[in-house]
């Protein structure tokens, strides 16, 4: 009995050895390897030893051409600032509010991470952060934002070596340069001047909270989102400093009420549609680097603010009458200079632009290209052509009224959209003819080889169709749409100037001039009468089948305008055509951009001789170049 209690005593000693032994030598070696991880870590740290110099990605700014800013793209910087350069109290809100035992701890802070994990614990949720000053220098500055291990481990060395490496006043410094402060800024000198329109020298105590306030969520508590949040938290920051000994009460209070005068009005942002078609196009002129650039564009700040305005009262004040829930617009001048553009009712609801991404069905707003292509095969305005039923293999077009003026002249069949001429002429210039004419004016889009297409069945972008009817404006001469005038470097330099452009006459004076007498007629006695203005202009409206789309497109010699109005989802409105809202908003529009403007004729050849066909050959290489651009066969 005993000998066997003697065995068993034996045996357990020996497995506790046993496991002993293994743990330890587990542990060291365990040990060992986090060493070597963290070794590892240690070597494949980021450089530190420029983190007092400032650095900075390129800011692109886009003008008008009257000078306005009209967006900034990039991170936005203030000028660098020691920390003797700003008002005590901003220090003092971001020590309190943030890392109240900064200048006692050496980068990481237990009590603090304590008191967090026990607030996160207690709340079942993360409420509190434990991330001292220096670990935030180092995260947000030195390691990417990726939740790791290894990326906890290498901010928690960053901390201990940023301390070790600068003082307190240089890290804090680093700090009020390089912190993220909302609407794109960085630093505390970028965010007065961005929220106050001062330098950050000249902040008030209530600002200096309101910044430092910002650090939590600078979308969240941005002032000009939000004021009434905004407040609140910067109230919130100013008790902090008097729990921290850094105000009194007396003060604070003063501070709150200093809060009517603090911020710097920001005016209404217009052309945001617009700045972001011109941004994409921007490499493609220049390459940025590392250097700023400032983009001058032929925008009209004024003209885009007015059509921003009229677009969206336009479908505010019908969308519920005519079930229409979208509008676009787009203003040029004769040579493709875009003036406005609105690509949507409200761009914080929807960025897709309708104007440069929306391919649609246009209508009757394509017909003069299929009327140019009849004129190739010896039609004028005064030809005339049988309104009456007509079968094309089972396709029966109609006209709207569904009504038939039997002989009819070619001018007066525009004038009133009539579906049944605009078939018979495409059949008798051939599809292919039509196709070539469109494409002859810039448009790229795959058109479908059949008479639909003499309808508007083909798809197409308002960008292309606008600068399509510029020609007619100018007199024959082919236009590329453009938004960019120049650019230039942070220094003022040119490194970028529009000279020249357009691929020269595309059509004869003799047909544009027929094509201007047919479009007038539109307006003054057809489809267009609502879109009557005191000068002389021309234009066409359009409808697509159910009422989907309604468009309104038309000229002066002075500036080009197009119109279209729908729902993103092609549903149908409620019987809205292109003469209707689509003509009375281009007539609003038109009256906005020819304001203080001298009367002007269109182009016209006088008399009238034989309309020859044009022979683009000249112009095919200047062609070839758009194709490659847009995309196009």
């Amino acid at each position: 009995m005993v000998k066997k209690e003697k065995n068993t005593s034996f045996k357990l000693s020996a497995f506790i050895v046993f496991v002993l032994k293994w743990t330890s030598t587990s542990a060291v070696w365990g040990f060992i390897a986090v060493l070597l991880v963290c070794g590892w870590y240690f070597l494949t740290l980021p450089n530190i030893d420029n983190a007092l110099e400032s650095t900075r990605r390129p800011t692109i700014t886009l003008l008008s051409s009257t000078g306005d800013v009209v967006a900034a793209r990039g991170d936005l910087y203030g000028v660098p600032v020691q920390l003797s350069d700003v008002p005590d109290a901003l220090p003092k809100a971001i020590i309190a509010t943030e890392d109240r035992r900064y200048y006692s701890h050496f980068g990481i802070d237990p009590l603090g991470l304590l008191r967090a994990a026990w607030r996160n614990a207690w709340a079942g949720r993360i409420v509190q952060g434990g991330s001292t000053i220096t670990q935030q220098v180092a995260k947000n500055l030195f390691l990417t934002p990726e939740r790791s291990i290894k990326r906890k481990v290498q901010e928690v060395m960053l901390a201990f070596w940023l301390e070790y490496k600068f003082s307190k006043e240089q890290l804090l410094t680093i700090y009020l340069n390089r912190v993220y402060l909302g609407a794109g800024t960085y630093g505390v000198d970028a965010a007065a001047r961005k929220y106050f329109g001062i330098p950050v020298q000249k902040i008030s105590t209530y600002q200096s909270a309101l910044i430092a306030g910002l650090l939590k969520a600078p979308s969240r508590y941005n002032p000009h989102a939000s004021k009434k949040r905004s407040h609140g938290r910067t109230v919130q920051i100013l008790r902090n400093m008097v729990a921290a000994g850094y105000l009194t009460d007396a003060q604070a209070t003063a501070a709150e009420k200093k809060k009517s005068r603090t911020l710097q009005a920001t005016s209404k942002r217009v052309g945001r549609h617009f700045a972001d078609w011109v941004l994409a196009q921007v490499p493609s002129f220049v390459s940025a680097a590392d250097r700023d650039l400032t983009v001058i564009t032929t925008l009209d700040s004024k003209l885009q603010a007015k059509a921003e305005q009229q677009v969206r009262d336009a479908i505010n004040h019908n969308s519920k009458k005519f079930k229409v829930t979208q509008g676009a617009a787009l203003i040029m001048n004769p040579t493709g200079g875009i003036l406005a553009m609105v690509g949507g009712t409200n761009y914080s609801a929807s960025q897709f632009n309708r104007v440069t991404q929306s391919f649609r069905q246009p209508g009757s707003v394509f017909k003069p290209f299929v009327y140019l292509a009849g004129m190739d095969v010896g039609l004028t305005p005064s030809s005339i052509l049988s309104d009456a039923p007509i079968d094309m293999a089972g396709w029966k077009p109609q006209n709207y009224k569904r009504a038939y003026e039997g002989k009819i002249k070619l001018i007066d069949a525009m004038a009133q959209s009539i579906n049944t001429v605009a078939v018979r002429v495409a059949k008798k210039s051939g599809v292919k003819r039509v196709i070539e004419t469109a494409k002859r004016f810039g448009m790229t889009a795959k058109f479908k080889a059949n008479l639909g297409l003499a309808l508007g069945a083909s798809e197409v972008t308002m960008l292309e169709l606008t600068a399509a009817y510029a020609s007619f404006s100018n007199g024959g001469y082919g236009v590329w749409p453009y938004a960019i005038k120049e650019i230039r470097d942070g220094q003022g330099r040119v490194i970028y100037k529009r000279e020249g452009g357009g691929p020269g006459r595309i059509e004869t004076p003799q047909k544009i001039a027929a094509m201007n007498q047919m479009l007038t007629a539109v307006i003054e006695r057809g489809t267009g009468k609502n879109a009557k203005i005191n000068r002389p202009a021309a234009g066409k409206s359009g409808t697509t089948q159910n009422y989907r789309d309604a468009w309104f497109i038309g000229y002066t010699a002075e500036r080009v305008a197009a119109v279209w109005v729908g729902n993103d989802d092609g549903s149908s409105m409620n019987k809205v055509t292109g003469g209707g809202l689509p003509a009375r908003l281009w007539k609003n529009l038109m009256v906005s951009a020819h304001n203080g403007r001298t009367v002007k004729s269109l182009p016209a050849a006088g008399t009238l001789p034989k309309i020859e066909k044009f022979e683009p050959s000249k112009n095919k290489g200047t062609w070839q170049i758009i194709k490659n651009i847009f995309g196009g066969d």
